[in-house]
């Protein structure tokens, strides 16, 4: 036992001394796994050794999405055959066909009128003949005189109701479109019309010889229609896809040629195996987890190596990579549903939690792995697409995520995402050579406008999450924290008035000094607002509470005095831990006055008893740890300083500031935090330069006469 406490003592400096290294190593090891694990099956594939007409030893899946060429082109062929030939009715046809037979009727009619009162013997002959010569050519050569001599024989009614009859039946055939094969049905409905009718049976014997050559084919093959249907039928043959997760052939199953063909297609086939992406993979984990190391290990130096920080890091990046790849389990190349991951989110609650350059730098990483992750797991493609898409998603969502001022101010950046996701759409569609309609741009487009408006709300849901959780202070809890219906600020403006007016001027004048060197100076705000919240507890003991001539330190030794004064440090942070404040407001009402000396009541003390202690009338302390509760503390002194100047000039004002530092200094009560003895300069300039602002001289008014 003694031999390893020896050892550990001898190990324990080395750790501490490269504890350092440790914020870097172990969350680069977490995220590199992760990027592994997640992108295995992004670059591998399952392969097996198997034969045609073999019996399947286990049930295999497509590992990719891929189109079955093969089988889509049988498919088309089948469709296409399956067209059949488009035949065009020609209207000159009809139209000629039906002047013939209106030619004749009128014809026959003519020829009557002219000969109605010859009633001689074989007259109709003379008038077939004279018929014929004013009929057209066609027609009085197919047409026999035997017809022309029962025509000429009805009457003119019969004639009349013959031509209505026999017109309407052959525009009705005609209509439907007569072909080659189909001239004689064709003949035969007219023939069946006149055969139902009650006229004579001269007149039928007439017009049924008639419709032998009023009918012909008038319907013809229609090349370009044909082609076209055959086109479009091709057309609305979905391509056979193979999915990823597909079953090709269950366990049990024979593997036929065309199976065979499937898993060739799909790349299952030990001839295809590959351990080189698999070793790229380890390359890229590596690449990935060496620059998020050296991320995280300047995250802890800007944080003072907490370690929430880099927990946050970690947890936001797994989160990242698990929204791409819950992303990239709906996407094939078919669809563009990358479009829709809320990666900006990370982004904008990185900017948050940690800082502009940490977001920049972790999102550019998001943005590599994405062009992997959307591959369609296919190991040597890379989705450039969607790594530009994300760059610029997290890009946009850190410029213009300003300065948090309430929770609209996520909602706003959306809508200039939103702007920016269309922008980059548009760009990458017309672009591509690719045939698109309108509806893929405004599909695309929507699915851009979806994912800004995901990421704003994901963002305001992320944040008080980490903010409760792992109890990092964000902007928007300091934010809520400056509400002045926070029930800890209505107590201290109820309770003690000028202690809440002193806050106020402090939280002023600080949040500028802070800004002046680059400190958080909405922490220091909400800080100097809460940081003398411990006088509530004795508000009557402080003078700025006090009525004139109502002191109760008059009658209290100044030992006691000190106490009560001192006190109110450690009574305020006990008040904001039970109100379960964050860490760093409570390290500010306990710092603040660091361990200062109570100077009066020493001094007072000292008169009463040469012996007293000096180290009695200090405070606790610890001294100010950071830029901004040394800030504070300084602001603290100087604010009631300074009001208590009878007619405080510039001059003054600079005398008294500079004085105060200068003691705070000497007095070591500034030696923990890490204020330069430049930015000092800067803050004494800053804090003189608002105390001018607040205390400058007033104009005296001539009284008027009747004032008194």
């Amino acid at each position: 036992m003694k031999v390893l406490k020896t050892r550990w003592k001898k190990i324990l400096p080395f750790f501490k001394k490269r504890r350092k290294y440790f914020f870097a190593i172990i969350p680069a090891l977490i995220v590199g796994a992760i990027v592994f694990i997640t992108l295995l099956d992004n670059v591998r594939t399952d392969t097996y050794d198997i034969q045609r007409f073999a019996v399947s030893d286990e049930t295999i899946r497509s590992p990719i999405t891929i189109e079955d060429k093969q089988e889509t082109d049988q498919r088309i062929r089948e469709a296409v055959n399956a067209i059949p030939d488009r035949y065009s009715i020609s209207e000159e046809v009809t139209e000629e066909r039906l002047n013939y037979i209106n030619e004749i009727f009128e014809a026959v009619l003519k020829v009557k009128e002219e000969h109605e009162e010859d009633t001689l013997e074989g007259i109709y002959e003379e008038e077939a003949t004279e018929l014929k010569a004013l009929l057209s050519e066609e027609i009085s050569s197919e047409v026999s005189e035997d017809v022309f001599i029962l025509l000429l024989q009805q009457s003119k009614a019969d004639l009349d109701e013959a031509k209505t009859l026999f017109t309407q039946a052959l525009k009705e055939v005609l209509n439907q479109g007569v072909r080659t094969e189909n001239i004689q049905s064709g003949i035969t409905n007219i023939e069946r019309a006149i055969a139902d009718s009650e006229l004579n049976s001269d007149l039928q014997e007439a017009l049924m010889e008639l419709a032998d050559f009023a009918v012909v084919e008038n319907s013809f093959f229609d090349y370009e229609e044909t082609a076209q249907e055959k086109k479009d039928a091709a057309t609305l043959v979905d391509p056979v896809i193979i999915r990823a997760g597909e079953t090709i052939v269950r366990e049990g199953q024979t593997i036929t040629n065309e199976i065979y063909e499937q898993l060739e297609l799909v790349g299952v086939l030990s001839q295809e195996g590959n351990i080189y992406p698999i070793l790229a993979l380890v390359l890229l984990s590596a690449i990935i987890a060496y620059f998020f190391g050296l991320e995280c290990l300047q995250i802890a130096k800007n944080k003072e190596w907490s370690v929430l920080p880099i927990v946050a890091a970690v947890l936001l990046s797994a989160l990242a990579i698990f929204l791409m790849k819950v992303g990239s389990v709906f996407f094939d190349q078919f669809n563009a549903l990358y479009l829709l991951t809320p990666i900006a989110a990370i982004t904008i609650v990185l900017k948050l939690l940690l800082n502009e350059r940490s977001a920049i730098r972790l999102g550019i990483l998001y943005a590599v792995l994405a062009a992997f992750m959307f591959n369609n797991h296919i190991a040597g493609m890379l989705h450039v697409e969607a790594a530009i898409y994300f760059l610029f998603s997290q890009l946009a969502a850190i410029v213009l995520m300003k300065k948090l001022s309430d929770r609209f101010v996520i909602l706003k950046t959306a809508i200039g995402l939103m702007i920016i996701h269309s922008a980059v759409i548009i760009l990458f569609i017309f672009l591509s050579f690719e045939k698109y309609t309108w509806f893929d741009v405004f599909s695309s487009v929507g699915l851009g406008v979806a994912a800004a408006f995901l990421s704003a709300i994901m963002a305001i849901g992320l944040l008080p999450l980490f903010e409760s959780f792992l109890g990092i202070l964000t902007d928007m809890k300091l934010l809520q924290l400056s509400n002045p219906n926070q029930p800890l600020l209505k107590k201290l403006l109820v309770e003690a008035p000028g202690t809440y007016h002193h806050s106020v001027m402090v939280a002023n004048i600080s949040e500028t000094a802070c800004e002046a060197v680059g400190a958080n100076g909405l922490l220091a705000r909400v800080g100097a607002y809460y940081h003398d919240i411990g006088k509530t507890v004795r508000p009557g003991f402080f003078i700025e509470n006090q009525m004139p001539n109502k002191n109760p330190h008059d009658v209290l030794p100044p030992k006691q005095s000190a106490d009560i004064i001192i006190r109110h440090t450690t009574d305020g942070a006990n008040l904001l831990k039970a109100h379960k404040m964050p860490k760093e407001i409570i390290d500010i009402a306990k710092q603040h006055h660091s361990n200062s000396l109570v100077k009066f009541f020493y001094v007072k003390a000292k008169e009463l008893n040469s012996e007293a202690e000096e180290a009695d009338f200090r405070y606790p302390g610890p001294k100010p740890e950071t830029k901004e509760t040394a800030i504070i503390c300084i602001c603290d002194s100087v604010e009631p300083a300074v009001r208590s100047i009878q007619d405080p000039t510039p001059e003054k004002i600079d005398s008294i500031v500079s004085s105060i530092i200068n003691s705070k200094i000497s007095d070591g009560q500034l030696d923990n935090s890490p204020l330069t003895l430049k930015e000092l300069k800067i803050i004494q300039h800053t804090i003189c330069d608002a105390l001018k602002g607040i205390f400058h001289s007033r104009i005296q008014y001539p009284k008027e006469e009747g004032d008194k």
